[in-house]
């Protein structure tokens, strides 16, 4: 019986450490489908309860907690069209993640659900969650730089061409693209689009209301370039709105904003609509979860697995 009970033993622990494969080492591959791993009603009721969190170190088990962003967001337009979740199809973004409106909301959220994956920008990442690797590689500024870092996408402002003749407009994105501004997108966490840029000279005193809306991912940036130029030209004001990059560009077709932010590319029908834009900046995008996730890496084909359905378990993934 004591034979047989080593036996069991053994078995038991050669299990263990196959379940406790390392995250991001599966064939990119493998096709891990919903239907094939069904959820138990244990595992749902483990992976809807926050206060279950795992130890530091340990491996998770149960549903993986999908979180996105809203459509329109260009977070999400950005992530879908680099990870592969957008395709021919459309964006296939499973039907039942957890929608968030804001990059902060993505961070609350994620913070609190030791199950859930979720993906902000890299300029707003703090330490209340983990960035991930991605193919091995970590989320940094200078990773992005050097393009070894795959998750990556510009921020623009979108106007139109109307506006390069509006004095206090056209002396403001001057102001962003001068060494100025450009030096403060460092101070927000991402990459300056232009590290050569000329000093900002000041032509004259100006007076006048600008109006911007857009993007939850450029506003920390857009905060500090307003908070500055109101510094150099105090008669200069500003109406400002953080609501989306989708909901920024339309504002300014519909005349509603001289500028858009956008955390994505400008799209065709944005263009055809008289739109242009300039990158002000360049971001990495954070894929993201609680400190307390055992999960250090994923593959790029693995993210797109988890946001499509196709991987469903955080066992399928391992440590």
């Amino acid at each position: 019986m004591k034979n047989v009970k080593k036996v069991l033993s053994l078995l038991l622990a050669l299990a263990m450490v196959v379940t406790l494969a390392a995250c991001g080492n599966k064939d990119d591959g493998s096709k891990e489908s919903s239907s094939q791993a069904p959820t138990s009603s244990m595992e749902s009721s483990a992976a809807e309860s926050s206060s279950e969190t795992p130890k530091e170190g340990t491996a998770l088990e149960g549903t993986i907690n999908v979180v996105s962003r809203e459509e329109g967001s260009g977070t999400r337009g950005a992530f879908v069209e680099i990870t592969g979740v957008k395709t021919d199809k459309g964006d296939m973004t499973k039907p039942d993640a957890a929608i968030q409106n804001g990059t902060d909301q993505v961070i609350t959220y994620v913070a609190s659900d030791a199950k859930s994956v979720g993906y902000i920008s890299l300029g707003s990442l703090n330490d209340t969650v983990k960035a991930l690797k991605i193919n091995d590689v970590e989320a940094t500024e200078e990773n992005v730089i050097n393009d070894s870092y795959a998750l990556k996408r510009p921020f623009n402002i979108a106007y139109k061409a109307e506006e390069k003749d509006n004095e206090v407009v056209a002396d403001f994105m001057k102001y962003i693209m001068s060494k100025e501004g450009q030096a403060l997108a460092g101070e927000s966490g991402v990459i300056a689009a232009d590290s050569s840029a000329a000093a900002y000279e000041k032509a004259k005193d100006l007076k006048g209301e600008i109006r911007i809306q857009g993007s939850t991912s450029v506003t920390p940036y857009m905060e500090k370039l307003m908070e500055a130029y109101k510094k150099v030209q105090p008669g200069v004001t500003f109406d400002f709105t953080s609501n989306g990059s989708g909901a920024g560009i339309q504002a300014v077709i519909d005349g509603n904003a001289n500028i858009g932010m956008a955390s994505r590319e400008i799209k065709d029908e944005e263009t055809k609509a008289g739109v242009e834009a300039t990158v002000i900046a360049i971001d990495g995008i954070a894929v993201i979860v609680a400190p307390d996730n055992a999960c250090e890496n994923l593959t790029l084909d693995q993210v797109r697995q988890i946001y499509t359905g196709e991987i469903t378990d955080w066992a399928k993934l391992g440590k």
